[in-house]
């Protein structure tokens, strides 16, 4: 007898991929984790090699060999950069064409931390990392969405924006033509440097790569929590953003006025700096008083899993029996 693979579980996001193999009673046969998932860079075929490196590794670790054609099952994959419903379908489409499984669903990566943190797929996650998103969802199978592509979409905040929004702030308070803050001095001395001109010059030309800038949001918030005025707004502004997106996705779905989880992710919101954390569940409670706001500690790939059972009709205990093994 062979290894019957019920779920082909995906999260796959831009730094790294998860992969995990959920057999019939819910068990987790096996895992591997790959590169990042990059297919605006490097081409869907490339990216998806990716992911058939990750995969290769997981079937090498089953317990046993895959027991006959057919027997791994629904491909749950949460995606990175699929952003809009055209490029999940897009990129379904290439996974089919793989033959991972007998069935293919590609969902944004934010529904896998939505999922991981809710026992049944109802309510509201903002995963603010590198940039922001927000997802919501609910039992019948309606979701709430943003594009979250950029600026172009209407979004601000996430980690990179943070960090040039402070540099934006610090630049001009140097040169005079904005009010003064403590970021002009902070930012560039996390670098070793004395000025922001000197900050400028080397993210200009190379000398500090422009990749580091993310190491600029942790200065942010150590500055707002000093009492600085200009990283406070900033900080507070954040806050206002995933109050707006979760109060959006909430109404949407029909659920402002009734108890629902508002789950927090990403590394921005996961560092749990208190000006901000605390700042969005005080306005929440004025817009969904019932709302619950809470971080989210499982790993994503437990929510592609269980997007997965959801899709297979897996029973209830299926799905705490998957859970406790993620505990």
């Amino acid at each position: 007898m062979g290894v019957n693979v019920s779920v082909v579980a995906v999260d796959a996001g831009n730094s790294k991929t998860d992969v995990a193999l959920i057999g019939e009673d819910g068990t987790v046969l096996s895992t591997a984790r790959g590169g990042g998932f990059q297919p605006p860079y490097v081409g869907v075929e490339a990216a998806l090699d990716v992911l058939a490196g990750a995969l290769d590794e997981a079937f090498a670790a089953l317990p046993g060999p895959v027991g006959s054609v057919g027997s791994v099952g629904h491909v749950s994959a949460c995606l990175a950069n699929a952003d809009l419903p055209v490029e999940e379908a897009e990129l379904a489409e290439a996974l089919e064409a793989r033959g991972w499984g007998t069935s293919v669903q590609v969902r944004n990566d934010t529904f896998a931390i939505l999922r991981a943190g809710v026992d049944e797929p109802r309510g509201v996650a903002v995963v603010c990392g590198a940039g922001i998103n927000c997802v919501g969802m609910v039992p019948d199978g309606r979701t709430a969405r943003f594009p979250a592509i950029g600026r172009i979409s209407g979004d601000w905040g996430g980690g990179a924006g943070l960090a040039e929004e402070a540099l934006w702030f610090a630049a001009r308070a140097e040169d005079g033509r904005g009010e003064p803050t403590e970021l002009a001095r902070v930012l560039p001395g996390h670098f070793g440097l004395d000025s922001m001109y000197a900050l400028i010059e080397a993210l200009h030309r190379g000398t500090i790569p422009l990749t580091r800038r993310h190491e600029l949001t942790p200065v942010l918030f150590a500055t707002a929590d000093a009492g600085d005025p200009v990283a406070a707004a900033l900080v507070e502004r954040l806050a206002q953003e995933v109050v707006a997106m979760a109060s959006v996705a909430l109404t949407r779905l029909g659920l402002l006025e009734e108890e629902a989880p508002v789950l927090l992710g990403g590394s921005v919101l996961a560092a749990r700096h208190p000006q901000l954390n605390d700042r969005i569940a005080e306005l929440l409670s004025a817009r969904a008083p019932k709302a619950e706001v809470r971080v989210v500690s499982e790993p994503p790939v437990l929510g592609a899993a269980l997007l997965g059972l959801d899709v297979t009709g897996a029973a209830p205990e299926v799905h705490r029996r998957l859970r406790e093994q993620y505990a």
